[in-house]
């Protein structure tokens, strides 16, 4: 099977699910806009300070970013979706494995960023989840970053989802260059275009304190514009991913062992995560080369840098 084949053959199993026309209604029709965020996508990053909050606070340089994206749905069921982003370059063709968004009907727990490279499982306020969607990301290696819950609306026509205000850590694009705060609280906002999809921030830039403080620096708004094409080759990709999706599939398990119940986790890596990125990744690569990894190559890894959470202030809103 060439590549493009297997490109195609790999959309038109992710796409079957969504192949008849969206129900009109009700959890069906969620299901439906979230399962229309797959696809081949260029995509612009830009993030823009805005609200400036400390006496000589100065704002710092909007940032512009792009790139080659592909999404791919890794799990469909009735109350749970799993959608994993593939970059590729345009012109080497080099993928990189990027963030995964889980999408879970009426959650009864979400991880959150409670303290530095700590992430604590809570339950999710009924009132917040009747009806609603609590979507979680995660890093490149499947650690956590950050969950939100919120319903789906359709006013007007317009297929939006928007979470309730929740915690992240620093951004990769930010935490190599700022140290003045260390956390952001955030209101995500996913609609569907006719072109694609967008994915709005709202967030704030806050130094948390170990008393408990916290100082608010700067509101930020960020904006990611997801358009379709049809003038990216996302071979590579699919690629990639039919030969490493199982093993994610592993990973993803022992990261569950951790999320999926109380007290969630704490990381012993640096904030970058490049001590469990880089074995991760390369074991992705053995993969590729058709070599086998055993599963206690990867237990080694999440023995080495994973541990429970424990006892860490939980931050406040």
């Amino acid at each position: 099977m060439n590549l493009r084949t297997l490109a195609t053959a790999l959309v038109l199993t992710a796409t079957s699910s969504v192949a008849v026309a969206a129900p009109s209604t009700g959890i069906a029709r969620d299901r439906g806009s979230i399962l229309a965020m797959q696809g081949e996508y260029i995509v612009d990053f830009a993030f823009d300070e805005t609200v400036l909050l400390q006496p000589g606070y100065e704002r710092h340089p909007a940032m512009r970013s792009g790139g080659n994206e592909v999404v791919i749905v890794v799990q469909d069921t009735p109350e749970r979706i799993v959608l994993q982003h593939i970059l590729v370059d345009g012109k080497s063709g080099h993928v990189t494995k990027h963030w995964r968004q889980d999408w879970t009907y009426e959650a009864p727990t979400r991880f959150e960023f409670t303290a530095d490279q700590t992430w604590q499982v809570r339950p999710i306020p009924a009132a917040l989840n009747r009806g609603a969607w609590t979507q979680c990301v995660y890093e490149v290696s499947d650690a956590p970053r950050y969950c939100g819950t919120g319903k789906w609306t359709y006013d007007n026509g317009v297929a939006t989802w928007t979470s309730d205000v929740s915690w992240r850590p620093l951004p990769r694009r930010e935490y190599t260059k700022r140290s003045d705060y260390n956390a952001i609280s955030a209101v995500n906002r996913h609609t569907l275009t006719p072109g694609g999809w967008t994915h709005e921030q709202f967030n704030t830039k806050v130094l948390r304190k170990p008393d408990g403080t916290q100082v608010e620096l700067a509101r930020e708004f960020g904006f990611n514009d997801y358009q379709k094409t049809t003038e990216v080759d996302f071979a590579p990709a699919y690629k990639y991913w039919a030969a490493t999706k199982d093993y994610w599939a592993r990973v993803r398990t022992r990261w569950d062992r951790f999320l999926a119940q109380p007290p969630g986790l704490h990381l012993k890596t640096k904030i970058d995560g490049m001590a469990m990125i880089i074995p991760l990744f390369e074991q992705a690569g053995e993969l590729e080369k058709g070599k086998p990894v055993a599963d206690a190559k990867i237990d080694e890894v999440f023995a080495k840098w994973v541990e429970p959470a424990g006892n860490e202030p939980v931050a406040t809103k």
